[in-house]
């Protein structure tokens, strides 16, 4: 199956929770507790252990725009790792580099940042890359192209990236217009809106 490309307010109202697809954040959670369907008809919710992984695991993969085949190789590569697979599992998410031009704020939006990088429009130390999916190390430097600085679309970007608020482990330099990764992601700057063990747990048992 494909990536969703249906309303995002649906699926936020779906988990009752906002799942960051909008860039407007006030105008999705009037609606959350609107579950979607006829008249905002509220569905039978699953109170089973295995609805609950399901649901967490739908949540990570709508949040990263991720597909299932892709999904289950990360939380394949977290298990191998050593420690904990869950922790694991954020780092691999956050580290790439379609999340990464999230977080530092260049884009509005993961989906708004994946199309940025599928454009070629950041270079990953000095060099062009358009691969969304590139997991980003300690020392990379992610900057916006010279030649797509003068886009309109950019022209807010110095302002955008100082107000922006990027995680602890992420070093903006907003006139320069690029950052850089200072370590690996933090737990404590993980965006908590799905239980990550739970979806370790699903695939514990698949």
């Amino acid at each position: 199956m494909g990536r969703y490309t249906g309303p995002k307010n649906k699926i936020a109202r779906r988990f009752g929770v906002n799942l960051g697809l909008k860039t407007n954040a006030a105008k999705v959670a009037k609606r959350l507790n609107q579950k979607p369907g006829q008249h905002g008809a509220r569905r039978r919710s699953s109170t089973s252990s295995f609805g609950k992984q399901l649901e967490e695991k739908q949540k990570a993969k709508f949040i990263y725009g991720l597909r299932e085949r892709q999904f289950r190789g990360y939380v394949e590569e977290a298990n191998r790792r050593e420690g904990d697979s869950g922790v694991n599992l954020n780092r691999i998410l956050e580290s790439r580099l379609d999340n990464v031009v999230y977080r530092m704020g260049f884009a509005v939006t993961r989906a708004q940042a994946r199309q940025f990088v599928n454009h070629g429009m950041f270079t990953v130390n000095g060099k062009k890359l358009n691969i969304p999916s590139y997991l980003t190390k300690v020392g990379d430097e992610i900057a916006l192209k010279d030649n797509k600085q003068g886009k309109k679309i950019f022209e807010p970007i110095t302002d955008q990236l100082s107000n922006a608020k990027a995680p602890s482990w992420l070093k903006v330099d907003p006139s320069a217009k690029k950052g850089s990764v200072l370590s690996i992601p933090l737990q404590e700057d993980v965006e908590n809106v799905f239980d990550v063990k739970l979806i370790i747990e699903y695939y514990s048992t698949r």
